[in-house]
């Protein structure tokens, strides 16, 4: 039985999760837009490292916008984009953020031509 030799009170770290890190870097930035990479780091459990490659990767295809604030990055995530996999693609960042950190993100303004 797995567990059975732990103190009560004790806990570890599931093997598995039903989100990747991407999904957890997203989650971190959507409840804290303004948070470290090395804060990021230690609540996922990955190295700064693979943070910030995260972070790029979420930029790179545009679910997230950098814009730096003096010293700090500040985050503001694109709701409305797409979850990537085929099976999840009918639904968005915004529904995913909701449902797992009860976030109701806000509608990025959309660039409209005069």
């Amino acid at each position: 039985m797995a567990g059975a030799n732990r103190e009560p009170g004790e806990t570890t770290r599931p093997t598995w999760t039903f989100l990747t890190n991407h999904g957890h870097v997203l989650v971190c930035i959507a409840t804290d837009p303004g948070v470290r990479g090395r804060d990021i780091a230690a609540r996922v459990g990955i190295t700064e490292r693979a943070a910030q490659a995260i972070i790029a990767d979420l930029v790179g295809e545009g679910y997230v916008t950098r814009t730096r604030i003096g010293r700090r990055n500040h985050y503001e995530i694109d709701p409305d984009r797409p979850l990537r996999h085929p099976v999840e693609q009918p639904h968005n960042i915004g529904e995913l953020l909701q449902l797992v950190a009860g976030l109701d993100t806000p509608r990025r303004r959309r660039a409209t031509a005069s």
